[in-house]
């Protein structure tokens, strides 16, 4: 798990930091409960994570696709075209 390797956590508690857009998919808000960067955050991910989500801080929703300013998250690659529409969005408004 690349939530497990400590350089990578880094990698992504920085560029929250930052503010550079972050996007996960499925699983992949795990990661962003390890790097500490959900708190108040609105979030989507597959189901079986939703207590670590919340438990790290994040605010729930159950949407094809969440974007909270520069995060965007996805609940399944079913989901992926909203997902993708959100990622590009955040990418223009951050350019």
């Amino acid at each position: 798990h690349m939530r497990r390797h400590p350089p990578m956590v880094d990698l992504v508690t920085q560029a929250a930091g930052l503010g550079k857009v972050l996007a996960a998919i499925c699983h992949g808000p795990w990661m962003l409960c390890s790097a500490r960067c959900l708190r108040g955050k609105k979030v989507t991910g597959f189901f079986a994570i939703r207590d670590d989500v919340v438990n790290a801080g994040g605010i729930w929703q159950d949407a094809a696709c969440v974007r909270d300013g520069n995060l965007v998250t996805s609940r399944t690659p079913d989901d992926l075209p909203a997902f993708m529409q959100g990622i590009f969005a955040a990418l223009v408004e951050a350019s």
